[in-house]
């Protein structure tokens, strides 16, 4: 019983995606911002590989090193591809990445130049190569965004199901208690928090995630809420309950999975709002720590050096592009999940 329930499930989903990848299709910027969201998908995944300090391939003085560039081996930690190529020996050679410079490696003798042959983004006021903290400022954004829309799709379905569901008082108590969070300024709350804890590394992404998933779960309980309230009252649903299905089985069977859809779109539109918020702390000075890369550390140079054009460009085109793509790509959600859209 439990395997074809989940092989049904599996189908039903199957198809959900086919129409939603259709949809998709059949609107050309949209298709776009799909393929834009990829690209910078597969930019923080690989960011390692595409930027760093040390080479993917190395055969140096006699010992093959498989990607020092993510293993750091003890022997080359001394050693970035600019000084490596200098002691190559005959005999010796290097596989480097497209962009042979790590997000934190200084070039000291192009501190804060335009684009060039050298670094072909430009450098920060540090000599840190512009093209490889945006490429790896994609993984922090994405992080910053996906988690936070992890925390608040888990704790809205949650709060959503159980207020539309149950009903009475826990409806009650629920929607007090979703009126006062939503009233809740997140920005203010994020600034408060990291400014007393000071968090390093990636305890400021965690702070910044649990804030803004804890804050942000209304919307998605209310949409939630509101279509478990319309679907538990559907014919398949009584018919169920009348056969003697237990209530969990009636949440997670029959009721949730068809009261879902809404949350994707929710929680599409919220992706690009978190990494719009990740943005605004890091460009104030409120969010990742300047030795991690992120996209507004970028832009809150620009503060100190407006003749800096390159540090405002780059960065904010990613922004610019990144949640544009996130916006562009709940439109189709939503036109592919709404059935009255559809007709």
């Amino acid at each position: 019983m439990i395997i074809s329930w989940t092989l049904h499930r599996l189908r039903a989903d199957l198809l959900v995606l086919r129409n939603v990848v259709a949809a998709v299709r059949a609107r050309p910027v949209q298709w776009v911002a799909l393929w834009i969201l990829v690209t910078f998908i597969g930019c923080a995944l690989f960011a390692d590989m595409l930027a760093s300090s040390q080479p993917l391939l190395l055969y140096f003085r006699g010992h093959l090193y498989l990607f020092p560039n993510l293993f750091h081996p003890a022997k080359l930690r001394i050693y970035d591809n600019e000084l490596l190529l200098t002691y190559l020996r005959p005999g010796d050679w290097a596989v480097l990445p497209i962009v042979p410079w790590g997000y934190n490696g200084h070039d000291l003798s192009h501190v804060l130049s335009a684009p060039d042959a050298a670094h072909w983004l430009g450098t920060d006021s540090s000599g840190r190569d512009v093209l490889a903290r945006v490429l790896h400022g994609a993984r922090v954004s994405l992080i910053v965004g996906i988690l936070s829309v992890c925390v608040l799709i888990v704790v809205g379905v949650t709060m959503g199901t159980v207020a539309g569901y149950f009903g009475g008082i826990l409806d009650v108590i629920l929607m007090r208690l979703l009126e006062i969070v939503h009233s809740i300024p997140t920005i203010l709350l994020l600034i408060t928090l990291l400014a007393v804890l000071s968090p390093e590394g990636y305890g400021a992404v965690v702070a910044m995630t649990v804030v803004i998933g804890l804050v942000w779960w209304t919307d998605v309980a209310r949409l939630v809420r509101g279509e478990i309230l319309r679907v538990k009252e559907l014919d398949y649903v009584q018919a169920a309950r009348a056969q003697g299905a237990g209530t969990a089985r009636l949440i997670f069977a029959h009721v949730l999975p068809n009261s879902s859809s809404p949350v994707l779109v929710s929680g599409t539109f919220a992706l690009a709002a978190a990494i719009l918020v990740e943005g605004a702390l890091s460009f104030l000075g409120f969010g990742i720590p300047d030795d991690m890369a992120s996209w507004g550390g970028l832009l809150n140079e620009v503060r100190s050096n407006v003749e800096a054009w390159w540090l405002a460009l780059f960065p904010g085109a990613a922004i610019f592009a990144t949640v544009t793509a996130f916006n562009l790509l709940g439109e189709g959600l939503r036109d592919a999940l709404d059935p009255h859209l559809r007709t």
